[in-house]
């Protein structure tokens, strides 16, 4: 099941979407986890926190399930 993500901005980075999915508890650990696990955007890896995601962009982060950014 994918879960839809929220937001009422343009973008959220990927370290936002961490938290708010509440994946990691602070922004501190987003570094820390990017590290130690692949995460898909768009059937693609990409580890960069500072990666923005906007409406439509669909995430697979292994052990934790897929979302769905919604705009």
């Amino acid at each position: 099941m994918t879960k839809e993500i929220k937001i009422d901005t343009e973008y959220i980075t990927l370290g936002q979407f961490l938290k708010m999915a509440d994946i990691i508890s602070s922004g501190g650990m987003a570094k820390w986890f990017l590290q130690e696990n692949d995460i898909f955007i768009n059937g693609e890896i990409d580890n960069r926190r500072g990666r923005k995601l906007k409406d439509g962009d669909l995430l697979r982060v292994p052990h934790h399930g897929s979302f769905l950014i919604k705009g």
